[in-house]
């Protein structure tokens, strides 16, 4: 099933240029409503904010969706994963500041109430928020006729949590000759589908996620639908040893490593540090997908980056066995190129 014609995420309907502008534009209008409380707001993974002077401690928000993962749940009626999906992208995304969460609440938007696929996707979220010591404190489920069409839905989340002042890891922690070690992701986790199902045109041809993908002994449909991974336990004992972190989410490395590091900050990431997983092989392979795209859409097999001080290698190391050093951080005085991929 080979396309001549390299297929895009653009072609399929995102087009993360115009995303980027629409970002910027209500970045303006969001700050328009700060205060001195704000510590870090748009732009950066979760929102920073200090509710009280004599408080010890930050509180940290994100809020998310999964995307059209919905259409491949959809398609195999399985929705627990998609539950625990949006809860562990929402943990993620709180994790560079140092924060670790407190409560989550959900949104569930279809065209009317399916009780059995709405019971599976709150069991999912209830499932990851007990993983990971979170309440799951409330949510909301509207039914909207003639807003979404026959059994298509929308998922989102919300998260709190909490750091000390102390231990906030602000991008200004991150210094030139940092390490980068890359923790392996498990899966697409929840970026990327909407390319994926234009490849393989799911809605048509919707047998193909019976397909064994090369080289492993897992169906596509699911990889697809494996958990979107939390790094919650892996992270929580050195957060305080470390000097920073990046959720490699949508846009890849390019995106994400510049809203963690410095500005006048590179990062130089070795591409032959770690194999990518086979799943990536087959996409590229079937949608002929150029590689410098497959990097922007995809996390590649790696879904945080850490940054540490090369002296501590050898003890974080032994904390986080499964780490892989991809590369380092530099200076670039030039406030361009913030990420190398070297061996593109």
């Amino acid at each position: 099933m080979k396309n001549k014609k390299p297929k895009t995420y653009l072609e399929s309907g995102v087009d993360l240029g115009k995303a980027k502008i629409l970002k910027e534009s209500i970045k303006d209008i969001a700050e328009s409503s700060f205060n001195k409380n704000v510590i870090s707001g748009p732009g950066a993974f979760g929102g920073v904010f200090n509710h009280s002077d004599t408080d010890e401690d930050y509180l940290v928000s994100s809020t998310d969706g999964v995307g059209t993962k919905l259409r491949i749940a959809n398609i195999l009626n399985n929705h627990f994963t998609v539950g625990e999906s949006i809860v562990n992208h929402c943990i993620n995304d709180i994790l560079p500041s140092g924060a670790t969460p407190l409560f989550f609440l959900d949104y569930i938007g279809a065209n009317g109430f399916d009780t059995k696929k709405v019971t599976e996707i709150v069991q999912g979220i209830s499932y990851a928020c007990k993983q990971a010591n979170c309440v799951l404190l409330g949510g909301e489920t509207a039914s909207m006729p003639d807003t979404y069409n026959d059994e298509d839905y929308d998922l989102v989340g919300f998260i709190v949590g909490k750091v000390k002042k102390v231990d906030y890891l602000s991008p200004s922690k991150t210094s030139a000759g940092d390490l980068i070690l890359g923790l392996p992701s498990n899966g697409l986790h929840t970026n990327g589908y909407s390319l994926v199902r234009n490849i393989f045109d799911t809605e048509k041809n919707p047998e193909i996620l019976e397909e064994i993908v090369p080289k492993t002994d897992k169906k596509l449909g699911e990889i697809l639908l494996l958990p979107h991974k939390s790094y919650l336990d892996d992270l929580s004992p050195i957060l305080k040893n470390i000097n920073g972190l990046s959720h490699i989410t949508g846009g890849g490395f390019y995106k994400n490593i510049p809203r963690s590091i410095g500005e006048n900050l590179s990062a130089e990431i070795q591409l032959d540090a770690w194999t990518t997983p086979a799943i990536y092989e087959f996409i590229k392979q079937e949608g002929n997908v150029d590689l410098d795209e497959m990097y922007r859409v995809f996390n590649m097999g790696i879904g945080m980056a850490v940054f540490i001080n090369p002296e501590k290698y050898d003890e974080i190391k032994k904390q986080l066995p499964n780490s892989i050093v991809i590369g380092k951080l530099v200076e670039n005085f030039k406030e361009k190129d913030s990420v190398k991929l070297i061996g593109l």
